[in-house]
């Protein structure tokens, strides 16, 4: 399931706790797609603790408590590190990460914290749910065959990549325009993983992030831009990210398009892609300002006149997600969307 889709079932997961129909659930997909960024979306958009319990490293004592002598009886002490209602709130996430990575000793002591939602004397809050996240066997990381007992405790989704949902996420938290821009013009690498390979360094959504960051630290730094690059995403897609990055020193003068001038949009088709996601970063940065509408407008005006119509529908549907409903508004949208009906429909 795409990453959006998948945003909306945590979501409904997480409200569903206070009417007693949530469904702990189990994110499966390879290393590098976002499982545990989703997780942590949620948390952050509802305001509640997120505790992320990484089973990989627990020892089953470490789940079922310490125990203690109370009289003549033997009674457990719950780990602190499991949700309290007074200390973490009454609602929020319990996270069960790298769960495929835990021994079957310890997968064991969480079957009756995952479906009866409790160990021992100790019960999870009401409010809170329960969302776990692992590697399928053959990604090349340390998994265990879950065993059917545990399997059965949760409902199961496969996470995908998907290209919009991760550009729409890339602009939203401030992800180099080039970077994306690269990943419209060769989309198949936003995730390219081949475990038979044994690769360290790959594409990912994870390391395009982290392709981000490279491009920030070592730009005024030539010689150490590509192998920096390529430390994040790979040898050959770090030569392809740097060759792109070199060649936009022909994009046209952005300003001047914001600021309605007839600018010639460029033949090549990857400084198409560059143009483009820069104009939504204009569109980003203008939101909320009072000549936003303007530059809207202008922005409009030159998706249009892409040779391609394609190409404006991918720019114009970027910015929409990026800058939301008020683009609807703007004067030149009517044009535009009459202009391109065809393609919108077929």
């Amino acid at each position: 399931m795409r990453p959006a889709l998948l945003a909306q079932v945590l979501e409904k997961e997480f409200e569903s706790t206070v009417h007693g129909h949530h469904t702990p659930v189990m994110l499966w997909g390879p290393p590098g797609v976002g499982k545990s960024d989703m997780v942590a979306q949620v948390g952050e958009r509802h305001g509640v603790a997120v505790i992320d319990i990484r089973l990989s490293q627990m020892e089953p004592s470490d789940l079922r408590g310490i125990p203690f002598r109370a009289g003549e009886q033997v009674e457990w002490a719950p780990p602190g590190m499991l949700p309290d209602a007074q200390r973490h709130g009454k609602q929020g996430i319990l996270f069960l990460d790298e769960i495929t990575s835990a021994p079957p000793s310890v997968s064991a002591a969480a079957y009756q914290l995952i479906l009866d939602r409790r160990l021992g004397d100790y019960r999870v809050p009401e409010g809170w749910a329960i969302f776990a996240a692992g590697n399928r066997q053959g990604d090349r990381g340390v998994t265990y065959s879950m065993p059917a007992p545990l399997a059965n405790r949760f409902s199961h989704f496969e996470v995908e990549t998907h290209l919009d949902d991760w550009v729409a996420w890339a602009y939203a938290h401030g992800i180099d325009e080039r970077v994306i821009a690269f990943l419209r013009f060769r989309p198949e690498l936003l995730f390219d993983f081949d475990p038979t390979h044994n690769p360290v360094a790959f594409p990912s959504p994870r390391s395009w992030e982290f392709a981000h960051r490279a491009l920030q630290k070592f730009a005024d730094q030539p010689q150490l831009l590509q192998g920096g690059l390529q430390a994040c995403v790979g040898p050959a897609a770090g030569i392809e990210l740097h060759a792109f990055v070199d060649n936009l020193d022909q994009l046209p003068d952005l300003d001047a398009i914001v600021r309605g001038e007839d600018v010639t949009v460029p033949k090549e088709t990857d400084l198409q892609y560059a143009v483009a996601a820069a104009l939504v970063g204009h569109a980003i940065r203008a939101k909320n300002s009072d000549d936003a509408q303007t530059v809207y407008g202008h922005i409009l005006d030159y998706a249009a006149r892409f040779p391609t119509r394609e190409m404006g529908v991918m720019l114009v549907s970027d910015m929409h997600r990026a800058v939301g409903q008020e683009l609807f508004s703007v004067p030149q949208f009517g044009a535009w969307a009459k202009q391109i009906a065809d393609v919108m429909l077929y």
